[in-house]
């Protein structure tokens, strides 16, 4: 007998404005609202994983596709707040809400990049390649020390993922990288931002040496 794919299972929705998790990564969170102490009391009793969801402002709503978190320390303070620590697991997409309060529950399908069809390793060296001269720039521009962190991953998906989770004030870009299921095309998107950054940099840097060449 042939068995689905497709798993599908109910999942604790926590909706976050601005915030966008991927696979991987950290996200410390501060939980004061009393239905997320519920949901979170309720979490730590089962599997410790639920759904975050960038909410979207502009339509009044949740977006469809997140990632799951999974909480790996917590620390309980005062009036039942609590300090949680959480790390990116699998992404997903919301089929349906089977509940919406205290706080949402959704039902959740899973989802995955597509498989390669091509070679990863000449996209992922070109955004890694892109990344030194964007830190190498910003260093010479601020004239302060910045080095990437040794824990940058080398596989061309978590690599996607680190790029897209580091890219700041654009959440509606990493929504956008996030719902992508083709590590090629996200690499590709990847590489765009991070070109438009080197060169707005680089045009800054010869600025500021060309002032002081000027007034030496």
């Amino acid at each position: 007998m042939a068995t689905s794919s497709i798993a599908v299972r109910e999942l604790p929705i926590f909706p976050l404005p601005e915030v966008v998790l991927f696979p991987g990564r950290p996200l410390p969170l501060h939980i004061f609202e009393f239905r997320y102490r519920m949901m979170m009391n309720t979490v730590l009793e089962s599997d410790r994983r639920f759904g975050v969801l960038m909410w979207d402002q502009v339509q009044g709503k949740p977006a469809l596709v997140g990632c799951c978190a999974e909480i790996v320390q917590f620390h309980r303070l005062p009036d039942d707040r609590m300090k949680v620590w959480t790390l990116g697991q699998q992404r997903f997409r919301v089929l349906e809400y089977v509940r919406e309060k205290p706080y949402r529950v959704g039902l959740v399908e899973w989802i995955e990049d597509h498989p390669p069809v091509q070679d990863l390793r000449p996209l992922s060296n070109n955004v890694s390649q892109l990344l030194q001269d964007v830190v190498r720039l910003s260093a010479k521009l601020t004239g302060q020390e910045i080095e990437l962190p040794e824990t940058i991953p080398d596989l061309p998906t978590e690599l996607s993922y680190w790029v897209a989770s580091n890219l700041y004030g654009v959440a509606d870009e990493q929504q956008s990288l996030l719902e992508m299921q083709d590590t090629a095309a996200r690499l590709d998107r990847e590489a765009e931002i991070l070109t438009s950054t080197r060169n707005h940099l680089a045009a800054r840097t010869v600025l500021k040496d060309t002032l002081g060449d000027t007034s030496a």
